[in-house]
C-alpha cells in the first residue's frame, strides 16, 4: 500500500497493523518524521515506513493498493500516473473524486460522522482500446476508463465493463468475458478470445 500525502501517517501505520507493507509519501519533512516516531511507537515500524518525496514524482509502480485524502485538483494531476499503474491496482480517496473517472465503488460511514465521511475506490482498467480479431469476427472497442463501447462485426456490444484486466460485454444477448493478458495484446480465459489488431 501507498499512501499519497500521508500526513501523520495515520493509514499507513493502521494498514501496517493489518498486515500491509505499507509506505507513506509526504512533501513535509516534518510530519515524516512525526511518521516514523508514530510507527516505531506502535511497533510496526518494519512494515509502515516514510518517505519525503514529491507525489508527481515518486514510484507508484509497486503499489497494489494506493490510498489518498487529497483536493480534486491534485486527483487529478495524478490521474494520469494512476491509470498508468498495473490493471487492477486498487486506488482508494476520502471523499475527493477524480471527475469523469467515475468510481467503481462509493460508500459512505453514517453512524457517528460528521465530514470526510466517503470513500472512493477505483480499480485501473487495463488498456483495450482498438480492434480485436475474434472467432466471431472483428471486435472494435472504444474506450472511458472502465467502460467499453463498440461493436462485434457492426453488431453494438452493451454492458461493456473492465474490472482490473477482466472485461465483460453483451452482444445480442450473449454476455463475453475473458482477461486481458500483461502485455495488452490478447483475451483468453472465459468465453472471449481475442487476438490485438491495433
Amino acid at each position: 500500500l501507498i499512501d499519497l500525502g500521508s500526513g501523520d501517517g495515520r493509514t499507513v501505520i493502521t494498514a501496517a497493523k493489518r498486515g500491509a507493507t505499507a509506505m507513506g509519501i509526504e512533501y513535509n519533512p516534518d510530519m515524516v518524521a512525526l511518521s516514523k516516531r508514530a510507527a516505531e511507537k506502535e511497533g510496526v515500524a518494519a512494515k509502515a515506513t516514510f518517505v519525503q518525496a514529491d507525489l508527481f514524482k515518486a514510484d507508484l509502480s509497486k503499489a497494489t493498493v494506493i490510498t489518498m485524502f487529497l483536493l480534486p485538483s491534485i486527483n487529478m494531476q495524478l490521474r494520469p500516473s494512476l491509470l498508468n499503474l498495473k490493471p487492477g491496482t486498487r486506488i482508494v480517496a476520502n471523499t475527493f473524486t477524480m471527475e469523469d473517472w467515475d468510481a467503481d465503488e462509493t460508500q459512505s460511514v453514517t453512524d457517528n460522522c460528521s465530514s470526510w465521511c466517503t470513500a472512493l475506490l477505483w480499480i485501473v482498467p487495463a488498456k483495450v482500446q482498438g480492434t480485436w480479431k475474434t472467432p466471431q469476427g472483428n471486435l472494435t472497442l472504444t474506450q472511458t476508463f472502465q467502460n467499453v463501447t463498440g461493436n462485434l462485426n457492426g453488431t453494438a456490444i452493451t454492458a461493456g465493463k473492465l474490472n482490473g484486466d477482466q472485461i465483460s460485454l453483451t452482444v445480442n444477448g450473449t454476455t463475453y468475458t475473458g482477461r486481458i493478458n500483461a502485455g495488452g495484446t490478447a483475451i483468453a480465459g472465459g468465453n472471449l478470445t481475442a487476438t490485438k489488431l491495433n
